[in-house]
This record gives structure tokens, sequence and C-alpha cells, in this order.
């Protein structure tokens, strides 16, 4: 006579494999948002060092005073820092701020700065939701005089130095956001251009046309 298998007795063989459905897609689940979420400080396409090769405004050096890869925590500070090299016709400089992940046409927080030598310029970063893009850049076209050479557009130019500010510090924004506090102390006066090299990381980019001692400009 065929008997029903009781019902009992298939939960229970089905139990450990459900059971173990069940933990992973828990873990599945668990591990989508951290993969969704890109590590900005390793994949920002950032370039603390602004300029280009050819054309006396565009190859005029433009620094961000941030890491090497260019991402900066501020902290409560919101310290910023760029540093303009050495020009014999220098250039007003203009800075924008915007949330990073909008499109290139959103409206953008702007500073405008005045020409001026060579020099380190401290502001404070402006409010606004972080991630944020920081993009600086000498106003070039202005410079550029009216020329019928289809190869002009070379000296108009040139890519802005680009940084990302982020929200959560490590250890190297910590250190930097301490050495902006003491240069913020040398406002209006000057320091010597080797110290601002050593300090920052800057050695590979200042040449020997640089003046000894740059001055500390804090506008506003």
């Amino acid at each position: 006579m065929m008997t029903t298998p009781s019902p009992i007795r298939m939960d229970h063989h089905r139990r450990p494999s459900l059971l173990v459905l069940g933990v992973m897609l828990a873990l599945m689940g668990a591990s989508l948002p951290a993969e969704a979420q890109p590590n900005l400080r390793s994949t920002f396409p950032g370039r603390r060092v602004g300029g280009a090769t050819r054309g006396e405004c565009s190859a005029r050096l433009i620094a961000h005073l941030v890491p090497g890869n260019s991402v900066f925590a501020p902290g409560s500070s919101r310290v910023l820092g760029i540093v303009e090299g050495p020009s014999s016709t220098p250039r007003p400089i203009q800075i924008s701020f915007r949330p990073e992940g909008t499109a290139a046409g959103t409206t953008s927080q702007t500073i405008s700065l005045p020409a001026a030598g060579a020099g380190i310029v401290l502001f404070n970063q402006p409010g606004g939701p972080l991630p944020m893009r920081w993009e600086s850049s000498y106003q070039c076209d202005s410079a550029a005089p009216a020329s019928d050479d289809p190869l002009a557009f070379v000296s108009a130019g040139s890519p802005p130095a680009l940084s990302l500010l982020v929200e959560d510090a490590n250890p190297d924004d910590l250190k930097l956001q301490q050495a902006l506090q003491t240069l913020r102390k040398a406002c209006g006066g000057s320091i010597a251009t080797a110290e601002l090299a050593s300090r920052f990381a800057l050695a590979d980019v200042i040449k020997e046309d640089w003046p000894a001692q740059l001055p500390v400009r804090c506008p506003g």
C-alpha cells in the first residue's frame, strides 16, 4: 500500500537549502551599496597642477594645495590654497565649484581673483554639498590678441587645475589642513619658496626662475 510522505518530513529536507539561499541573498544585498558607490579617492581624474605646454599664459603654473591624488577634505576650517607661478603678464584667475556628479552646465559658484605675480592665495571653501568639484584656471582668452592663425587657440586656454573636495578626512588631509592653517598665519607676509615646495610636495614643478620668497595673499 502506497503512503503519502509526511509534510513535516519534506519541510525538514528543504529547510537547509532555503536557509542557505536566504543567507546568500542577504549577503548579496548587503554588498550592493558598497559596490555601487565608487571609491572617489582612487577614481577621480584630478590634476592638482593645471596648465598647458605652449603659450605664456597657458603654460603658467597654477596649482591647488591638495594631496597628490587631488582629492582633499578641507575640514571645519574650510581653508583652500592656490599657488601661482611667475609671469611677466599675469592674468586674472577664475575658480569654480559645483557638486560632483552634476551636469557640466549646472550653475556653479565662482570666485574671481585679480591678476598677480607669483605667490600663494588662500581663501575659504564656499558652502554647498560635498563631494564638490573645484577648478581653477587663468583667464587667458582675455590675453590672446586677435589672430588669423588657426593654431592660435593653443595659447588662449589651458586645462584647469582640478580637485575634488570631500567630507571624510584621512591622515594626509589632516596633515595638509594643519599646513594650510599655519600658512594662513603668514597672510600679508611671505614664506620661503623652498619651504612651500617641501611642505606641499611641489619641488618637481618649482623652477629656478621662481623668486626666493612668495607673498601669501588672503583676499576677503
